[in-house]
């Protein structure tokens, strides 16, 4: 069996730096409830003197992550990705590391300038993509409209699970750091996530939410993620576990919404009324699809009280 690679099957992804020497546990005893995918980060997440440490620290979990592969059913294990610091970097992970119970690269500082150059490193690899949207051309419109152009038609375009918004490198782009009251979305993020979801989701590609630094506001990270889902944005960026079943959770269907595109996956009709609206299967089939598909990993709840919640999985 192979692993399921969907942007759906991402879930929480949890950031953790490569200096950290728990990172093999994790992945292969489960020791974090409900992980569906992680990034080692080699970037932002790890100091300049520290890299030396952390090229080595890294050599050494992916050989021990090959190794127990073999003897483990990896498939149950969460999705594992790597955060190169720069191309340079991953050219050196390709050719002298065993990446092979890797299931892709997130890459970082991705724009046209270096798409060749993350071409060349990791077409003829199993590798997949999960490009980082957070430099300042981010902000210009017509540069995400050219680089969408590039990634519709380009050879490795089925190697790209989702794009990732880099919320913190944005907004560092534009001197801010977020309110500890406010969501991403009341601020230059909002424009940004809309306009992204508007050139990228407009032309086929998953999109995935930033972080919600603020660790233990889990009512701030609640609010974030009703308007995450309500832009049709597909996982999120996590940086403590704790963050994690708020998210999955978050992105469980709700029962209404679960039989609506149940109906307007199976109707016959044009238009018809259900739960009090319109369903139209011509213009909402592409939505009830994205909510079966979120079913399918997260299931539906049913809230009976406001901290009460069932789960009904495939």
């Amino acid at each position: 069996m192979k692993k399921e690679l969907s942007a759906y099957s991402l879930g929480a992804t949890l950031y953790m730096p490569a200096t950290r020497i728990d990172i093999v546990d994790t992945i292969v005893t489960g020791k974090i409830a409900g992980l569906r995918s992680l990034v080692i980060c080699l970037e932002d997440a790890v100091s300049e003197q520290d890299m030396p440490f952390a090229m080595n620290n890294l050599k050494g979990m992916l050989d021990a992550l090959s190794e127990a592969k073999q003897r483990i059913n990896y498939v149950e294990w969460p999705l594992v990705f790597i955060r190169p610091r720069n191309e340079q970097i991953g050219l050196q992970l390709t050719a002298e590391y065993d990446l092979s119970a890797i299931d892709g690269f997130v890459l970082p500082k991705f724009n046209l300038s270096n798409l060749n150059e993350w071409t060349a490193i990791l077409e003829l690899t199993h590798l997949c993509w999960m490009p980082t949207l957070e430099t300042e051309d981010v902000f210009d419109v017509n540069a995400m409209l050219a680089l969408v152009s590039e990634l519709k038609a380009h050879k490795c375009r089925d190697k790209i699970i989702a794009l990732r918004i880099g919320g913190n490198d944005l907004m560092n782009c534009v001197s801010l750091r977020r309110s500890r009251e406010l969501t991403l979305y009341d601020g230059p993020m909002g424009y940004v996530i809309k306009m992204l979801v508007a050139v990228f989701a407009s032309k086929g590609f998953s999109l995935t939410a930033p972080v919600c630094e603020h660790i233990d506001d889990h009512r701030l990270l609640e609010k974030e993620l009703e308007l995450d889902l309500a832009h049709g944005l597909v996982g999120k960026t996590a940086i403590h576990p704790n963050q994690i079943p708020v998210i999955q959770r978050a992105l469980m269907v709700s029962s209404l919404d679960h039989q609506d595109a149940l109906r307007i996956i199976n109707s016959s009709q044009a238009v018809f009324k259900a739960g009090g609206a319109m369903c139209e299967p011509a213009t909402h089939r592409r939505w009830a699809k994205s909510v079966l598909d979120r079913v399918h990993y997260f299931g539906v709840s049913t809230a009976v009280s406001t901290s009460s919640v069932q789960i009904q999985h495939r």
